[in-house]
């Protein structure tokens, strides 16, 4: 509900529009993968056939709901806008997946084995990145 002025000039340091994203999805009540389909993507990064993964992880993003499908969509299509600039940006798609793995795919309930899970999550959206034109 908050009236923000896109033209202050505070919007302008890259750092505070990329932490306030973070911090949205971050805080959204499910995440942008939904936690039911968390174990589902776990799975199908760690299929050892690169092209059943192919297929199962972008089966999956097509079974997603629609505004999570459609909102990722449009964030991975901007953010394989970002990994194009990695040389100016210092932000590959393996900084990307970093960054954004834990934010955008997370399991319900923290468990003992999160530290596993995040090198899965990470595989996960850099997987996403670097396949954007098969998936989307």
């Amino acid at each position: 509900d908050e009236q923000l002025d896109l033209d202050d000039g505070r919007w302008e340091d890259i750092h505070v529009v990329t932490g306030a994203l973070k911090l949205f999805l971050r805080e959204l009540p499910e995440p942008l993968i939904p936690f039911s389909h968390f174990d589902k993507f776990i799975a199908a990064i760690k299929i050892q056939d690169p092209s059943l993964r192919g297929r199962c992880i972008r089966d999956l993003v097509l079974s997603l709901p629609p505004a999570h499908h459609d909102t990722m969509k449009v964030l991975f299509r901007h953010l394989c806008r970002v990994v194009e600039h990695k040389e100016e940006n210092r932000m590959s798609v393996q900084s990307m997946a970093i960054v954004f793995g834990p934010t955008l795919l997370r399991p319900a309930s923290e468990e003992a084995s999160m530290a596993m899970h995040m090198v899965f999550q990470n595989q996960v959206v850099e997987h996403i990145l670097n396949h954007y034109g098969y998936i989307f």
